[in-house]
């Protein structure tokens, strides 16, 4: 295992991403526990909440509070989303280490999540990017490229148009760039051509990906973005979640079935597994009635499981 760099951040969107998708609302409280939990298995890095005005995401309504118990614990790593200027201001005054703003690559999307085409968001992006450079504390800046490899909307995104927007948000000043299958849409082999073009123009900043796992192949996708050098994954407690603005789309990859696979392969997380699946109990409670996902939940750990399985100890002796 000395071979490659085998350390993955693993980041808990479930609450941002898992909750914005569904119509009960988690209370504050049990949001709160849910971050006390994920610290406890061994999570550091959080995307807390999404600073959007409560009418149009009620679940959001606490995201301050939110966010303010998360940065409690001192190194976590915590992650706010912003879809404008306003909200980028809010993720300011609540003292966030990172901001992550979604732009759309598909035109149709875009129009239904933010009201804005590409262009325009990139621009507002811009001025987030001059925001930042001006306060006293500068979170990173993360351009989320989302509906990357396909959309329910507009259907296929051609890979001119992935590389185009990723050229734009690199210029107006992003720190990282994240890509998101934000309606399930990726293929393995669709995730190695995306991965390999956009890789040629962002180099390092290509850094974070985002899968959903609507049609089974969220792992799959993981393996190949690990071999095109992302580190950085997001995923969901439990699965839940998706884009209230893709129908059909719901179900990000569950965080207990990623980490376990990541274990699997010797890589690194810091993550405790059976301490995830105990944390799912919180969300049972919480969420009546809301589906949860995930294999490793309906068949159990393997016999005799351990994070670092044995063929892999007995090949670094």
């Amino acid at each position: 295992m000395n071979n490659f760099d085998n350390n993955v951040i693993v980041q808990e969107v479930g609450l941002r991403d898992g909750l914005q998708s569904i119509s009960q609302i988690m209370s504050t409280d049990d949001k709160k526990r849910w971050i006390d939990a994920a610290y406890a298995a061994g999570v550091r890095y959080i995307e807390a909440a999404s600073f959007v005005p409560p009418r149009l995401l009620p679940q959001m309504a606490d995201a301050g509070d939110v966010i303010a118990h998360a940065l409690s614990y001192p190194d976590l790593t915590v992650t706010a989303l912003v879809p404008n200027l306003k909200g980028a201001e809010r993720a300011l005054e609540a003292g966030v280490h990172r901001i992550v703003a979604p732009i759309s690559v598909s035109a149709a999307h875009s129009q239904a999540n933010v009201r804005k085409t590409p262009q325009e968001m990139v621009e507002e992006f811009h001025r987030i990017r001059l925001l930042i450079d001006q306060a006293p504390k500068q979170p990173r800046l993360i351009a989320g490229l989302s509906t990357v490899f396909g959309c329910t909307l507009q259907g296929q995104v051609p890979l001119a148009d992935i590389v185009q927007v990723s050229r734009l948000v690199l210029d107006a000043g992003c720190d990282l760039l994240a890509l998101g299958d934000t309606t399930g849409h990726a293929t393995p082999g669709q995730v190695a051509g995306v991965l390999g073009a956009v890789r040629q123009i962002a180099g390092a900043k290509l850094a974070i990906a985002h899968f959903h796992d609507t049609r089974g192949l969220g792992l799959a996708n993981t393996i190949i973005a690990l071999e095109h050098g992302i580190r950085e994954f997001d995923a969901t407690l439990g699965g839940i979640g998706g884009c209230p603005h893709a129908p059909g789309a719901s179900g990000n990859v569950a965080t207990e079935d990623l980490v376990f696979m990541l274990d699997s392969l010797g890589y690194h997380t810091g993550i405790d597994v059976p301490q995830l699946l105990t944390a799912r109990q919180l969300l049972e409670q919480s969420l009546p009635g809301v589906t949860l996902y995930g294999s490793l939940a309906r068949a159990g750990l393997p016999h005799g499981y351990t994070a670092q399985p044995h063929y892999l100890e007995e090949a670094a002796a």
